[in-house]
C-alpha cells in the first residue's frame, strides 16, 4: 500500500521548513551509541537545537566530548563553519523523555529490537505534540510494523542513515503502510538541510533501497568465494576497480544510460538465470562470526589484521569518506529527479 496524501495546512506543508531556520526546529534523538552520536552530530552542524535522550547520563562527559571531537573534525574538512564548542552547547542530554516535548522532529535509534523500539515510540508519542514528526534509523524493521497500535501512526517514518551520519550525504526516507506523504515531505525537506540527498521509499519495504541492492551483490559475493571461482581478495578488487569507480557518479540506471541500455538486457538474458539465488546465510560469514571476527573493531574478520593495521584502516576509511563526498559534490545532480 503507498503512503497516503492530506490536504496539508500551512503549518505541516514542506513549504514552512523551507521558511524557518534550523535553530528554531529542536530535534530529539533517542539512543546515543555510535550512530546515535554521529546523527547527532550532523544536526548540530545543521544549526538545531538538539536534545539527547539516553537510559544513562553517566556517560554525558564521553558523549559531549566525542561530539567535540567529531564537530572539531566537520570544521577542518570545512563542513562546519561555527565554532565548534558553541556548537556543541546547542545539545541537550536528558534521560527523562518528557525533555522532547518542544521538539518537531525524533529521531530513533536503538537496538534492532521491536519491543524496545515499541516502548519507544509510546514515550515520544506521549511526549511531544501530534504533529511532531518520528522517524526509526532501523535498517531491518518494517515502518508498517513499528506504526503498530502508535496514537498517530501517520507521522512515524523510516529515517535511515548511513554511517558516518555527519558526512555522508546519504538518506533514505520510508513511508509505512499508514504514513502521509505530507510527513515524508516535510522529512525530506528537513534532510536537505542536514546536507543529505534523499531517497523517499513510497511504499515500505524490508531493506529499503540500498540494502536490497548491496545485499544481493554481497550474496554474489559469498557464492563466488565460497564456490572457488575467486579469493575474497579478487572479489574486492574486481568490484572496488569497477563498480567502487561508478558507482558514486552514477546510480545503475543513470550508468546504464552512459554506457548502452542493449547491452545490459542481452547480459540480464543470459546472466541472470545463473545467478545464486539462496536464502541461507553464506557459511563463511557464519564461520567468522561464530570465531568472534567483528572486522577492524576487534582486528579479525575477513582479512587478518594487527591491531595496528585496523586502527590504519579504520583512518583511511575517515579520510577516503571526506574526499569521496567532496569528489561527489563536484558533479553532483543540480536538480536531481
Amino acid at each position: 500500500m503507498a503512503a497516503k496524501g492530506k490536504k496539508k495546512t500551512q503549518k505541516d506543508s514542506p513549504e514552512h521548513y523551507f521558511a524557518k531556520r534550523a535553530r528554531d526546529i529542536p530535534v530529539g534523538v533517542v539512543g546515543l551509541g555510535l550512530m546515535g552520536t554521529s546523527i547527532m552530530a550532523c544536526l548540530l552542524a545543521a544549526g538545531h537545537p538538539v536534545v539527547g535522550v539516553t537510559r544513562s547520563l553517566s556517560r554525558r562527559r564521553h558523549t559531549r566530548r566525542r561530539l567535540l571531537g567529531l564537530l572539531r573534525e566537520m570544521q577542518r574538512e570545512k563542513l562546519l563553519s561555527g565554532d565548534p564548542v558553541r556548537v556543541v552547547g546547542n545539545l541537550q542530554l536528558a534521560e527523562d523523555f518528557s525533555a522532547l516535548r518542544d521538539c518537531e522532529i525524533v529521531i530513533e535509534t536503538v537496538l534492532e529490537d521491536l519491543q524496545v523500539k515499541y516502548e519507544v515510540f509510546r514515550k515520544v508519542e506521549a511526549a511531544v505534540s501530534p504533529e511532531a514528526l518520528i522517524g526509526s534509523n532501523t535498517s531491518a524493521i518494517p515502518v508498517t510494523t513499528l506504526q503498530k497500535g502508535a496514537t498517530h501512526p501517520e507521522r512515524i517514518l523510516g529515517i535511515h542513515w548511513g554511517e558516518p551520519a555527519h558526512i555522508t550525504r546519504f538518506m533514505e526516507i520510508i513511508c509505512g503502510d499508514q504514513t502521509d506523504l505530507a510527513f515524508a515531505e516535510r522529512a525530506r525537506v528537513l534532510a536537505q538541510g542536514w546536507d543529505k540527498e534523499p531517497s523517499i521509499v513510497r511504499r515500505d519495504v524490508r531493506g529499503f533501497i540500498t540494502n536490497r541492492c548491496m545485499y544481493a551483490l554481497m550474496r554474489e559475493a559469498f557464492y563466488l568465494v565460497e564456490s572457488g571461482y575467486a579469493t575474497i581478495e579478487d572479489v574486492d578488487r574486481s568490484l572496488r576497480n569497477d563498480l567502487g569507480y561508478w558507482i558514486t557518479f552514477a546510480g545503475p540506471f543513470r550508468f546504464m544510460d552512459l554506457t548502452g541500455v542493449p547491452a545490459y538486457r542481452r547480459v540480464m538474458e543470459e546472466l541472470l538465470p545463473e545467478l545464486c539465488c539462496s536464502k541461507e546465510v553464506p557459511a563463511l560469514i557464519r564461520k567468522v562470526v561464530d570465531a568472534g571476527g567483528k572486522g577492524v573493531a576487534n582486528a579479525q574478520g575477513f582479512y587478518r589484521y594487527t591491531p595496528a593495521e585496523a586502527r590504519r584502516w579504520e583512518k583511511r576509511f575517515l579520510k577516503f569518506t571526506y574526499e569521496i563526498r567532496a569528489l561527489a559534490q563536484k558533479y553532483r545532480e543540480k536538480n536531481p529527479r
